[in-house]
């Protein structure tokens, strides 16, 4: 009997840590901005600092600049940004129709990923491990013509 009850008390207060857990959640997810559309991706086969390389170049930028730096740069990682940065304005154009012309590049983080791991045969029945590092990269475009057509609207005033 007392076991059945103690149960249920710790069942019941499990139920309402749960429930705040949950709330506390949902407070913390960052409202989406009306002006910014991003393109993820992960496990991306390539080292954490030689993608940091490309992105601290093209931070900050406008959309067509990005493109022809991305282009121009000998970097392996080059290829994978420049996909992401093409995703993240087609992403623009149809979800929320902004114009091309008008995006720049807000927001680019690399992180590091999972490294994956395999082992090399090597003489006399040895083996080598092979580390094969992995990274997720966040690209966010924001579209600065709402700042301009501000800007003119109150110059105007």
């Amino acid at each position: 009997m007392q076991k059945t009850i103690i149960n249920l008390v710790v069942n019941i207060e499990k139920r309402c840590l749960s429930f705040i857990n949950a709330k506390v959640k949902l407070m913390r997810k960052k409202k989406k901005s009306l002006t910014e559309v991003s393109a993820l991706g992960q496990y991306i086969p390539m080292s954490v600092h030689k993608a940091r390389r490309v992105i601290d170049q093209i931070r900050g930028r406008s959309y067509k600049e990005t493109l022809m730096i991305l282009e121009l740069m000998p970097y392996r990682a080059c290829y994978p940004i420049f996909k992401f940065i093409y995703s993240a304005a087609a992403n623009a154009k149809h979800n929320k129709g902004f114009e091309k012309e008008d995006l720049i590049v807000w927001k680019a983080e690399v992180n590091k990923g999972t490294t994956r791991k395999k082992l090399k045969p090597r003489a006399r029945g040895r083996s080598y491990l092979i580390k094969r590092p992995t990274c997720h990269i966040t690209i966010v475009l924001k579209d600065i013509s709402y700042y301009k057509y501000k800007k003119a609207y109150e110059t105007f005033k």
